[in-house]
């Protein structure tokens, strides 16, 4: 093993050494006139790019190695077995830069993540955004112009005197009116106005919309009549609700559903519980369970975080839980 050695023998050069190279490796005698190697060790440790510690030592005690190894120092060796020294010092070496690349992935993996939240972030404003324009643009201008239409054939069927002429009028106008029920329901599900409301309005709305579709009882608690929270609290919020209400008329088999909405404590909470047949693990594991795994993704831009509790044939529990200083 070919090496460059640089000696010291006092506290200040050590540290003055490592601060003005950067070293593979130190390998501290034990004891040392003035300061030891914990003492190296406890200096260097603080600096930002730390090289493995290996203590050589005449006469060192197990309990102060198993010590010194606790505190970090990467291995030691007894001078009586002076001739290991080449595969200790490879050895530490090898963990050193193994644990160094461990910290790099890390940190690469934590930079991603950050980068694929803000992403979700933005994907999921980028989305709301959309849908609100294209609400806008059913309400002012399919529905707009098939209300215009609505009037013209509503007018035709009222003074038409040909009896088949009027049966195709009243047909068409029955059309249109489905039509534009249509467009209704498409509009309130891309962004309901109902929401400019309110939190609290909004989500007594879905739940009582849920109930007149489903014939399921849906009973609302609230802990208090309006509730002041940010916009982007709102929407996750509200669709949590949404999705959580969709899966239950399409899965669970439900008797009765319960939806709690409360602002105590600083923390908006949503909870939307069912008596139906429940989640069984291997679904919620799906690769393609995209529902769920969306609204904890939906969650996380607003600081927040989702809780899924289900039982096979006892029932599923939802809940959201955002704090209100995000």
């Amino acid at each position: 093993m070919a090496c460059t050695v640089d000696c010291v023998d006092t506290l200040d050069e050590f540290i003055a050494a490592l601060r003005g190279k950067a070293y593979n490796l130190v390998l501290a005698d034990y004891y040392l006139p003035g300061f030891n190697a914990k003492d190296a060790w406890n200096a260097a440790r603080m600096l930002p790019h730390c090289p493995p510690f290996v203590l050589l030592s005449g006469a060192i005690g197990e309990a102060a190695a198993v010590e010194a190894i606790r505190q970090g120092i990467a291995d030691y060796l007894l001078k009586d077995d002076i001739a290991r020294l080449p595969h200790v010092l490879s050895r530490a070496l090898e963990v050193h830069e193994a644990r160094r690349a461990k910290e790099q992935a890390m940190q690469e993996l934590a930079r991603s993540e950050r980068q694929l939240a803000e992403l979700t972030e933005h994907l999921q404003q980028s989305i709301e955004q959309e849908r609100a324009m294209i609400a806008r643009e059913i309400h002012d201008d399919i529905g707009g112009s098939l209300t215009s239409v609505k009037f013209d054939v509503s007018w035709i069927a009222r003074n038409a005197t040909d009896p088949a002429l009027k049966s195709h009028a009243l047909a068409g106008l029955e059309m249109l009116q489905h039509a534009l029920g249509a467009s209704q329901r498409i509009m309130m599900n891309l962004r309901p106005p109902v929401l400019d409301q309110g939190l609290v309005a909004a989500v007594q709305w879905l739940a009582e919309n849920f109930e007149r579709r489903t014939g399921v009882p849906t009973q609302v608690q609230c802990s208090r009549e309006r509730m002041d929270v940010a916009a982007d609290v709102q929407v996750v919020a509200y669709r949590t609700a949404q999705e959580a209400l969709t899966n239950i008329s399409k899965y669970a088999q439900a008797t009765a559903v319960h939806i709690d909405l409360s602002d105590a404590e600083g923390f908006l909470t949503l909870e939307v519980r069912d008596n139906g047949c429940g989640i069984a693990s291997a679904m919620r594991d799906k690769p393609k369970a995209f529902g769920l795994r969306g609204l904890a993704e939906r969650a996380r831009t607003v600081d927040g975080w989702l809780d899924i509790s289900s039982q096979v044939g006892k029932g599923t529990s939802i809940i959201v839980s955002i704090p209100l200083g995000h």
